[in-house]
C-alpha cells in the first residue's frame, strides 16, 4: 500500500509538470556552480539518478512565509525560497520525507534555526560545533529523534569516482587547511542524501 500511495504521488507531480507544491521539511538538492570546490565535491559523491548535488536546505515556515534554513558560507543562515532557488546551479530537485518520518519536521527545524549563525564546517568534520549543509541536516532529524539516526553517515571519501585517487582540489585544500585529508571518517553529503531511503524525490525545478 506505501509504495502504491508513493507511486501516486510521484506520478501526480511528474504528470503536472514540474511546479512543486512546496512543504515545511521538503529538501532542496542543489548543483551549484561555486567553482573548483564544488567540482571537487560532485567528483567524489553519487547522487540520485547519477545527477550531482553538492548542496542541500530545508523548507521551512519562518516568519510567516516559505523560506530555506542551510549551512552555506560563512554560516548557518535563513534564505528567502525565491532567493535559494535562483542561485547559479546546474540542476535542483525537491525531496520529501516519507508520512512517517514527517512529524520529526517541527523539531528538527527548531533545532535547524537553534544553529543560525554557526559558523560553516570547512573542515568537513562531524560534532566540531561548525556545520557544513547535509551535516546540519542529519543532526536536525538526529536531534529529532531521540538522538536516533534517521540519515546514515558513511565513510567519507575524498578520492574520485572515476579513478579511485585522491582527487588533487582535495589535496592541496586540506594542505590549505593544514589538516589531513579526512578519508573514511563519519560524515554525509547531499547526493548520499538524495539517495536515502527514508525521502522519495517529487521533482525537479
Amino acid at each position: 500500500m506505501r509504495n502504491i500511495l508513493l507511486l501516486l504521488l510521484l506520478s501526480t507531480q511528474f504528470i503536472w509538470g514540474q511546479k512543486i507544491d512546496y512543504k515545511e521539511g521538503d529538501f532542496i538538492f542543489q548543483n551549484i556552480n561555486c567553482g573548483p570546490l564544488c567540482e571537487a565535491i560532485n567528483e567524489v559523491t553519487h547522487g540520485y539518478n547519477n545527477i550531482n548535488f553538492n548542496h542541500i536546505g530545508m523548507v521551512i515556515e519562518h516568519e510567516g512565509t516559505l523560506q530555506v534554513v542551510e549551512a552555506t558560507w560563512p554560516a548557518v543562515c535563513i534564505t528567502p525560497l525565491d532567493k535559494f532557488i535562483a542561485k547559479n546551479v546546474e540542476a535542483q530537485y525537491v525531496g520529501r520525507l516519507l508520512p512517517e518520518y514527517q512529524g520529526l519536521i517541527l523539531d528538527a527545524k527548531t533545532f535547524s534555526i537553534a544553529q543560525v549563525g554557526l559558523p560553516y564546517d570547512l573542515n568537513y568534520l562531524m560534532d566540531n560545533n561548525k556545520y557544513y549543509c547535509s551535516e546540519l541536516i542529519y543532526d536536525a532529524f538526529k536531534s529529532a529523534n531521540n538522538d536516533e539516526e534517521v540519515f546514515k553517515l558513511f565513510p567519507m571519501t575524498y578520492r574520485s569516482k572515476k579513478t579511485n585517487e585522491f582527487f588533487p582540489v582535495w589535496l592541496d585544500y586540506f594542505k590549505n587547511m593544514n589538516q589531513e585529508v579526512p578519508e573514511g571518517l563519519p560524515g554525509c553529503n547531499p547526493a548520499g542524501m538524495s539517495l536515502s531511503d527514508k525521502i522519495f524525490i517529487i521533482g525537479a525545478l
